[in-house]
């Protein structure tokens, strides 16, 4: 039976794969917040609750800068920068993001 911390990493490292998912199928974002909202009482006080905020403010971001470049898009296409510039923030945010989770780091030193 795996340990309250091998659950919590486990969990923690799913959902950043549901959030790069996303990337390709866009659904799977809402699967993560949703876990995230979930199972995040399971990780208070824990170093997962600051990859927990971290995802669940990336989601929140995302969909601002996906709005706003909605926005914009018919305003001399001017959105696909925004949504360019976003996906490169938003590969950034996960990647680098999950290879701290993977050195048992928290977010926020």
């Amino acid at each position: 039976m795996p340990t309250a911390e091998e659950q919590n990493k486990s969990i923690t490292l799913i959902i950043y794969g549901l959030y790069a998912a996303s990337l390709v199928v866009g659904v799977t974002s809402i699967a993560a917040i949703i876990l995230n909202y979930v199972k995040r009482g399971d990780v208070v006080g824990t170093l997962y609750e600051s990859h927990f905020r971290w995802q669940i403010r990336t989601f929140w971001s995302s969909v601002f800068w996906w709005i706003v470049g909605f926005c914009l898009l018919f305003a001399f296409f001017l959105g696909y920068l925004v949504w360019i510039a976003w996906y490169i923030w938003y590969v950034y945010r996960i990647v680098v993001r999950w290879l701290r989770l993977s050195e048992g780091k928290p977010m926020y030193a």
